[in-house]
């Protein structure tokens, strides 16, 4: 089975852990890296947009997005039709995001994650699929979406 393409983005305070994210799943996924390629200042809106625009132009299936708490890149990720992106802070509410949600963005955050779980949790969410008994459900945030 070919390997998915996750685009992957972060901000400022993200950016070491994308560094360390891409390296330690590289063997799981094609990575797409959508910036930043350095540690300057930049805001986090313009690279959730980067990288969901990946998603939503059939480039890319997933996407992980960091910044330092998760929250920012997970509120500006979820504005753009067709995501459903979920922060999460354990490796269970990563996983449920794939199973239940659909989750198609995992929103992590560097300030508050250490690398090895933020690791443990990229992995759980990617390996884990999505249950369909809960596609009534993701109907209905689509609906949300067009309204």
């Amino acid at each position: 089975m070919p390997l998915p393409t996750i685009a992957i983005a972060a901000d400022h305070a993200g950016f070491a852990l994308k560094e360390i994210l891409v390296r330690e799943l590289g063997p799981l996924a094609n990575f797409t890296d959508c910036g930043p390629y350095n540690t300057e200042r930049v805001d986090y809106p313009d690279f959730a947009a980067k990288a969901c625009a990946e998603i939503t132009g059939g480039r890319a299936e997933l996407a992980i997005l960091i910044c330092g708490s998760g929250l920012g890149m997970s509120i500006a990720a979820n504005k753009i039709n067709g995501i459903r992106a979920a922060h999460s802070e354990s490796t269970f509410t990563a996983q449920l995001a794939r199973e239940h949600n659909d989750a198609n963005v995992l929103c992590l955050g560097e300030r508050v994650t250490g690398p090895g779980l933020a690791v443990a949790m990229a992995r759980a969410w990617l390996t884990a699929t999505f249950e369909t008994r809960h596609q009534n459900r993701i109907d209905k945030v689509h609906a949300l979406e067009q309204k």
